[in-house]
């Protein structure tokens, strides 16, 4: 865990295998867009993202820590996380 010049920590979580920075009370989607990387890809293979931002879409869907159809508009990062977008 590392402080940004802002004072905040900041730490990894890890990606589909790679390590995303995040920073503490950062939601995954933020991390997520933050790094430019997509939560899911749809039918057609278009990334996709959060829409709603507050848990109803289901848009920004991953899996978190071996569990399915997490909205990562609504989970905090913590240190060591594990997420697998589709």
């Amino acid at each position: 865990m590392t402080q940004s010049r802002q004072g905040s920590r900041e730490f990894s979580i890890d990606v589909n295998g790679r390590p995303v920075e995040a920073a503490a009370g950062m939601t995954v989607a933020a991390a997520l867009m933050r790094a430019g990387l997509p939560s899911r890809a749809s039918v057609s293979g278009e990334p996709r993202g959060p829409l709603c931002g507050m848990g109803i879409c289901f848009e920004c869907a991953a899996t978190i820590d071996g569990l399915p159809l997490q909205r990562t508009c609504q989970v905090v990062c913590r240190p060591g996380m594990k997420v697998e977008t589709a």
